[in-house]
């Protein structure tokens, strides 16, 4: 869902302010808050696991979909301090389960303890793919469920809208994804893929869940 910068100068998603980024992302003509809320109610459904991790929580869109009676823990993961303390105070309901944990995913990955869900939505486009494995490989779950954007014009991946110059540094960290090199990163990493579902948004683009299942031993060295 956000990002963790690649240089050592201020990372973008910390400057962004939460109700700016909700805003856009809610607009009728951008509506991924809502089509993101419904494929993260399904993610948190789909296994039979009972501890959780959420990179990139940003206002913690979706987890009213959190069982008490099946999870024991979830974790949730941004660089963003304002965006944890957000969900904090949104989310009191859920406290006891919910830990917020304020990481760089490209720096801090040591701070990451073990879950059996790790949830990345809109996520690996902002910190790479190898250093998303990495993170895997430090919480080292049974499932990881990842939604990737899929994108009709790649120019303009950010979708026009009033908000739009509140993301132009995301420039600076952000890379399109491809769900066939996403895949074979994760199988080098011992993670087979198990389903892929795809939900189309109003401006010709469309959001991309893929779900792998731990497997085989991976087959190189991530460290």
């Amino acid at each position: 869902m956000h990002g963790f910068g690649k240089r050592e100068m201020n990372n973008p998603w910390e400057e962004i302010k939460l109700d700016d980024y909700e805003k856009h992302m809610s607009l009728d003509f951008v509506k991924q808050l809502q089509t993101m809320n419904k494929m993260m109610k399904e993610q948190f459904d789909a296994y039979q696991v009972n501890t959780a991790m959420i990179f990139g929580i940003a206002g913690g869109n979706g987890l009213e979909h959190v069982s008490k009676e099946k999870y024991q823990i979830v974790y949730g993961v941004d660089i963003n301090k304002e965006y944890l303390e957000a969900v904090s105070g949104r989310y009191t309901d859920l406290s006891g389960v919910l830990q917020c944990l304020q990481v760089d995913l490209i720096k801090d990955t040591s701070k990451l303890p073990n879950a059996q869900l790790l949830i990345a939505n809109l996520l690996i486009e902002y910190i790479g793919y190898q250093a998303f494995v990495v993170a895997v490989h430090r919480v080292d779950p049974d499932y990881v469920s990842c939604v990737i954007q899929i994108n009709t014009d790649e120019k303009n991946w950010v979708s026009d809208s009033p908000y739009i110059h509140v993301f132009d540094r995301l420039d600076e960290v952000h890379s399109q994804m491809e769900q066939d090199e996403l895949v074979s990163v994760m199988e080098g990493a011992g993670y087979q893929k198990i389903l892929e579902e795809t939900e189309s948004l109003p401006n010709g683009k469309a959001l991309l869940r893929i779900d792998f299942k731990k497997g085989k031993e991976r087959t190189y060295d991530i460290n």
